[in-house]
């Protein structure tokens, strides 16, 4: 395997580590110290927020400057937060707030190195090898994803936020030097003719010009806002039924080896299907595995019905990822990464504040209908714009 396959995807391990064990602590912590739901649906609610006002500025970024660089800083941001959260905690002045600091960080600066992954790809890899390391990169986050997962079952009921801490810095630290030995052919201009304002206002006119297109992936991304909302509504609802800490970190195990699943088959599906097609599929199954997951109450339903949406969640993913490589210009994947990331946690704000009131009506389960009704409603819609692009294609092939 070519070094920069080994080099990037061992970055995206160590990233997948330090996150994925990082924030599968943080939320399960917060409830032990406070006892509330809704206050760790508020915290979250707030990070979407800081994320959602930094998005334009930080996608713009992206456009602008090395996206290898931008890889590296985020994760020695991560490293250094992680450190701060590990010193707190062993001098033991480590108190909520510093578990909600530590979320704000590791939430807004995992959400600019994936957008700057995704542009990083498009730019690096070459369009023949873009099935072969998005099926890579996708085992990879899995693997990391179910290492979090195995382990946290284990170690909620017997780590606290040191040690948690602890393994986030290592992994960020190795992380960093990873993206730093990375080889990359950069293709952005070093000059640009527009100053960073404009650039950043020009956000609007790139997604006004392709209405359609636009349309259709913010469709498939609300599997993302559903996901988040999942994260958090599911330790909610176990911890209000009197389940284990084990049974949500088997609920991120089921959803792990689903999505791991799909990135061993997601290069056979597409060179087999369309994106577009892979897409309305997936966000109607969504729908149909959330349905199923509402109409029971056992823990280990809910666990088994997480291996059917992580294989959904991440084929949609992976297929829009795809459909981004070939059909968005280089120069403006960042910002449309962005908007994107806009949409998305703009749902996301109002997922955390329909679990606040949830958990406030000990109604939470209710949830798993909602984001069930609100995937249906995307897969019609995301259909209906599939349906009206191919009829626009048939005309044009007439005249």
């Amino acid at each position: 395997m070519p070094f920069k396959y080994v080099s990037f995807l061992s970055g995206r391990f160590f990233d997948g580590i330090s996150s994925g064990m990082f924030m599968l602590a943080l939320p399960w912590i917060m409830l032990e110290e406070t006892q509330s739901g809704s206050i760790v649906a508020l915290s979250t609610l707030a990070c979407t927020l800081a994320s959602f006002s930094l998005s334009p500025l930080l996608s713009t970024l992206i456009d602008r400057h090395s996206r290898k660089a931008i890889l590296f800083i985020t994760q020695v941001i991560q490293a250094l937060t992680a450190f701060i959260v590990l010193i707190a905690f062993f001098y033991q002045v480590g108190n909520l707030t510093t578990l909600i600091f530590a979320q704000l960080v590791f939430w807004c600066s995992s959400d600019l190195a994936w957008k700057t992954n995704n542009a990083f790809v498009q730019e690096n890899f070459a369009a023949n090898e873009y099935p072969k390391i998005t099926s890579y990169q996708e085992i990879i986050m899995q693997i990391t994803t179910l290492g979090a997962g195995a382990t946290g079952i284990v170690l909620l009921a017997q780590w606290g936020m040191q040690e948690f801490a602890a393994i986030a810095f290592i992994a960020s630290f190795m992380g960093a030097i990873s993206y730093g030995v990375m080889p990359y052919q950069r293709k952005l201009r070093l000059q640009h003719e527009a100053s960073f304002i404009k650039q950043v206002i020009e956000i609007k006119e790139i997604f006004l010009k392709q209405k359609q297109l636009m349309s259709f992936l913010a469709l498939s991304c609300l599997s993302y806002p559903v996901l988040t909302f999942l994260v958090k509504l599911v330790p909610i609802y176990f911890y209000e039924q009197g389940y284990t800490a084990n049974w949500f970190a088997a609920w991120k195990l089921s959803f792990g080896i689903g999505a791991l699943i799909s990135g061993l088959i997601i290069r056979q599906l597409l060179i087999k299907y369309l994106p577009e097609k892979l897409m309305i599929g997936c966000v109607s199954l969504i729908a149909l595995a959330l349905f199923a997951s509402s109409l029971f109450s056992a823990a280990w339903v809910i666990v088994g019905f997480a291996l059917f949406f992580g294989l959904f969640n991440s084929v949609n993913r992976i297929s829009r990822m795809n459909k981004m490589h070939h059909e968005i210009a280089l120069n403006e994947r960042g910002r449309i990464e962005g908007g994107l990331h806009m949409f998305s946690t703009f749902i996301q704000s109002i997922s955390y504040m329909l679990i606040a009131l949830l958990s406030h009506y000990d109604a939470t389960q209710l949830g798993f209908s909602i984001a069930s009704l609100v995937m249906l409603l995307a897969a019609v819609f995301m259909l209906n714009l599939y349906q009206g692009t191919q009829k626009l294609i048939d005309v044009s092939e007439k005249l």
